[in-house]
């Protein structure tokens, strides 16, 4: 079965979405789409895909659990105690509806205060109703940013982290498309 993970979890990576039945009979060279879904059946089965409300496949448990050896000082140097404490799965760490969540990679430095950079990840919410200080994308008069969720006197203002910006006040329309959950930074 790892075998089959692993190419289905380049598709995932390639594609940034699960295979279609027709799709993983393809990649695996299945004369039928019932052995399709009879793998992906097993899949779900061993926890690792679900379905979502339209029946589409939607990753669970995808991505292998990496074991988590307790904690490091951030502060003054300890001694270092390694054990296995338990294991984390980054997609169940990270994303708690996968169903309604997506990625995007961050473009400029607006909110570099914030610690997001230019090039992170940003995992983003679809569905959630924004509270005061939560980050966001948002559509404002047509255009997608990513800022800080503010009201200022009963109306929406999207505010940077970074002084070299202004606050961004809707002229004529305001759409948000989500709220974001994690940013992942990759360090090499």
């Amino acid at each position: 079965m790892e075998d089959q993970l692993k190419k289905i979890r380049k598709f995932f990576r390639i594609h940034r979405r699960l295979p279609t039945y027709q799709e993983l009979a393809n990649l695996f060279n299945f004369a039928s789409k019932n052995a399709a879904y009879k793998l992906a059946q097993k899949l779900i089965d061993a926890g690792f895909l679900e379905k979502d409300e339209t029946g589409k496949l939607i990753p669970k448990k995808l991505f292998a659990p990496l074991p988590n050896s307790g904690f490091v000082q951030a502060g003054f140097p300890s001694p270092a105690e390694e054990e296995l404490i338990d294991t984390i799965s980054f997609d169940e760490y990270l994303i708690d509806k996968p169903e309604s969540t997506f990625i995007l990679r961050v473009s400029g430095d607006s909110m570099i205060d914030a610690g997001i950079h230019p090039g992170d990840i940003v995992l983003i919410e679809k569905g959630r109703t924004p509270k005061d200080g939560d980050v966001v994308i948002a559509s404002v008069d047509g255009e997608w940013t990513l800022k800080y969720y503010h009201k200022e006197q009963n109306k929406i203002v999207l505010v940077p982290a970074n002084k070299k910006y202004q606050k961004i006040y809707p002229k004529n329309s305001l759409e948000i498309g989500g709220i974001v959950i994690s940013v992942v930074r990759k360090y090499n």
